[in-house]
């Protein structure tokens, strides 16, 4: 069955996940992985989609031609048949928090960090929040931990990384939950 990216960018306002999930409901489309977020008062969500005769990336970039008069939108990808794949998470899950004052290098350091032993980051939100005054900049991150390394370790590097950015930085492993 085909897979398709489908990536909505457009001012935020309330509805547009009922819209865009309407047509894709009429069209008999099925969801198969979704993400969205608020960026800077954008809205912006992908989504994997499969159908079961749809073969066309024009012929579901049309069914979206719409959006265009309410602001957003849309564009689709066809992912290669042998690229499409349920996404097996083959380690530990963390969750990391990072607060702290906006400054540059927050995001690449510790991403670097994770990066350099193998972590892989699943998710990744970051938000400015507070007042202007007083900005505070979040990055929430899910990451998978090799078996190379432990808790003790992760923690080791991201408190020594805390200190160095003086930043405020928590690790929660996540249990995942079998239905």
């Amino acid at each position: 069955m085909p897979h398709y990216a489908l990536t909505i960018i457009g001012s935020d306002r309330p509805g547009i996940v009922t819209e865009v999930t309407e047509i894709l409901f009429k069209l008999g489309c099925n969801i198969a992985d979704s993400s969205s977020t608020l960026l800077g008062g954008q809205y912006a969500m992908i989504q994997i989609i499969s159908h079961p005769t749809i073969d066309s990336t024009a012929q579901l970039a049309a069914a979206f031609a719409s959006l265009e008069a309410t602001g957003l939108s849309a564009f689709v990808r066809r992912i290669e048949p042998k690229k499409w794949q349920r996404h097996e998470i083959g380690g530990e899950i963390y969750m990391i928090s990072v607060y702290g004052s906006d400054k540059p290098g927050i995001v690449y350091r510790v991403a670097k960090e994770l990066s350099d032993r193998q972590v892989n980051i699943t998710d990744l939100n970051t938000k400015l929040v507070g007042s202007e005054e007083r900005p505070v900049y979040v990055m929430m991150l899910e990451a998978v931990l090799p078996e190379s390394i432990d808790e003790a370790e992760l923690t080791r590097v991201l408190m020594a990384l805390q200190g160095e950015l003086k930043v405020d930085i928590t690790i929660r492993s996540i249990t995942p939950v079998e239905l």
